[in-house]
């Protein structure tokens, strides 16, 4: 079958750690030509990849049928926009856009140049993740009461030269690590009717918020269940990433997956213990059955980026659903404007 020939529309840690890899490791996808617009960084690893200048050469190949948006979040509404004009599929990353209108007219654009748009919500493809979603599904503690999700980080400090932490590019720990919070949780339990949030500014000379707390509230599928998402710059010490109360039991588990380690040392997907968490970093599921409590290690599953690439290759040869639909991502969207909104504002935001 015709491999899908790739575009990236930049090699920054994102392209580098996160999308190359991955399409190259699929083997019905060829990484045709990357933007480099000082260096040549890529030619090392990737040596039959042509790279281009600019992101307007990038979209005039007419031999590409796939363009991946990694590009500061300021860049995603021109840059897809652009793509989708060009006929051209687009994978862009999160957040999708940063504003609902601008989101409304992409997917408009999509729909009309018949062309697919997914956002690259990777981390739903993550161990722990997909480990939680699956006590869930499964009833294991029964009835959930209360789901906390938290991605902790340590940077006492303004980093310099980061696009995410300026103002003008749409930075932020909300559109960065919030955009897989919230993810997590819609996937789970689906839009809330409400959201509450606090956020905290508490580094020297930063422009963005460093601290967010946020409430969904009255949540589709489960209205009662209480959902706090929360990260941080300045958690030395670490939360538990998931942690599920229900009527029957606990889940927690501290560990993160293990995928974006691996690639930062050199590591890639070809491994066939790919994404396979050490026993060590298991969660633990605590549950009382008649009037007996256990407290045992369980099992992770494991995690792999790699099924976000090849449910693109299924979607646009096979015609399987496309999993992240930028249609379904983009309520995302709605619920990033309300929690800035209630922050600013101080109140509960109605959806």
């Amino acid at each position: 079958m015709k491999k899908i020939k790739t575009g990236l529309a930049a090699f920054g840690m994102s392209g580098k750690i996160f999308h190359a890899p991955f399409i190259v490791n699929n083997p019905n996808f060829e990484l045709t030509t990357i933007v480099e617009r000082s260096k040549t960084l890529s030619k090392e690893e990737y040596p039959k990849a042509t790279i281009v200048k600019s992101f307007d050469e990038l979209i005039q190949d007419p031999d590409l049928e796939l363009i991946v948006v990694n590009t500061p979040n300021n860049t995603h509404y021109e840059f897809c926009k652009k793509a989708l004009l060009a006929n051209k599929h687009v994978v862009v990353e999160k957040p999708f856009t940063t504003n609902i209108e601008e989101g409304n007219e992409l997917l408009s654009i999509a729909k009309k140049q018949n062309k697919m748009l997914s956002v690259y919500q990777n981390r739903r493809w993550d161990s722990n993740f997909l480990t939680t979603k699956e006590i869930i599904d499964k009833g294991l503690i029964g009835k959930i009461v209360e789901f906390e999700a938290t991605i902790p980080r340590f940077r006492n400090y303004v980093k310099p030269n980061s696009w995410k932490e300026e103002t003008d590019s749409n930075g932020g720990l909300i559109y960065d690590l919030g955009a897989h919070l919230i993810d997590h949780a819609l996937q789970l339990f689906g839009m809330p009717e409400a959201v509450y949030a606090d956020t905290g500014k508490f580094r020297e000379n930063t422009q963005n918020e460093d601290y967010f707390i946020i409430h969904l509230i009255n949540s589709e599928k489960n209205p009662d269940v209480k959902i706090t998402l929360k990260a941080s710059y300045l958690m030395l010490e670490p939360e538990p990433q998931f942690l599920v109360h229900g009527m029957n039991g606990s889940y927690i588990v501290y560990s993160f997956d293990r995928q974006e380690s691996d690639l930062n040392k050199g590591l890639r997907p070809n491994n066939p213990n790919w994404g396979v968490m050490d026993k060590k970093d298991w969660g633990f599921l605590h549950i009382e059955k008649d009037g007996v409590a256990t407290r045992e290690p369980y099992p992770s599953k494991r995690g792999n980026y790699g099924e976000f690439y090849q449910n693109i290759y299924e979607h646009l040869r096979l015609n399987k659903p496309l999993l992240t639909d930028a249609n379904e991502v983009h309520k995302m969207t709605h619920v990033i404007e309300a929690a800035y909104r209630s922050a600013n504002e101080k109140k509960v935001i109605t959806l």
